[in-house]
């Protein structure tokens, strides 16, 4: 049997059953929408599993499904050693979002990642404490200030709306997903001039193990046709 995660709600979840529909598997859920079992048709022996996006990276390094459908942000962030516990199997083409690096649009003079290193220095300086960046992201901002030698900062957790911890004082820049920067902008931040930490996107994702599978090698196959 082979398992198949996918987000339980939302656009997303619409945006997945749409996708599987194009190659002739058609997945629904099973009665209401607070219900998370789910029916596939026009597949045998493949079953739907209904999970939170940020569950599946999870269950999927841990064997628990064989194929699962969430964002390259949350494999990438969730899974330390992502790429020896999945692979990716095919991009999907929609949930585009960029993770970016934000800033107050008041601080005219930091438009780069240089600016912002030589802000978070002075912040230091003057302030006894590093520059807070809120974020749900730690290891993927962390890895790519590091790559930049940037150090003069810490992170603080954000499980909330990140935007707002800036106008909060809870932060002083923030590191997040967007894919319009409409809420940025109403919130009075800015991106810096960078490419952004990670560009994502909803992709088919199956475990190592699985993909030893004849039955997962199967399956791939026919959507791949």
């Amino acid at each position: 049997m082979i398992r198949l995660g996918v987000p339980s709600k939302g656009r997303l979840m619409e945006q997945t059953f749409d996708w599987f529909a194009d190659r002739g598997v058609r997945l629904s859920r099973s009665g209401s929408d607070r219900e998370y079992a789910g029916r596939v048709e026009g597949a045998e022996g493949v079953t739907l599993v209904l999970l939170s996006a940020g569950e599946i990276p999870r269950e999927l390094a841990a064997g628990r499904i064989e194929l699962g459908v969430t964002g390259t942000d949350l494999v990438r962030e969730k899974l330390a050693g992502w790429a020896s516990d999945v692979a990716e199997v095919t991009a999907m083409g929609f949930g585009h979002a960029d993770l970016i690096l934000a800033v107050p649009e008041c601080w005219t003079d930091c438009d780069s990642l240089d600016d912002f290193d030589s802000v978070c220095r002075d912040f230091r300086a003057a302030h006894g404490f590093r520059l807070r960046i809120a974020t749900k992201y730690h290891r993927l901002v962390r890895a790519w200030l590091a790559a930049h030698e940037v150090a003069d900062y810490q992170l603080v957790d954000s499980q909330g709306a990140t935007e707002g911890t800036v106008a909060n004082q809870t932060a002083e820049a923030i590191a997040d997903i967007t894919s319009s920067g409409e809420t940025l902008r109403a919130n009075n931040l800015k991106i810096l001039a960078e490419e952004p930490i990670l560009r994502s996107q909803a992709t088919l994702f199956a475990g190592r193990r699985a993909m030893e599978s004849p039955e997962v090698q199967a399956f791939l196959a026919r959507l791949a046709a």
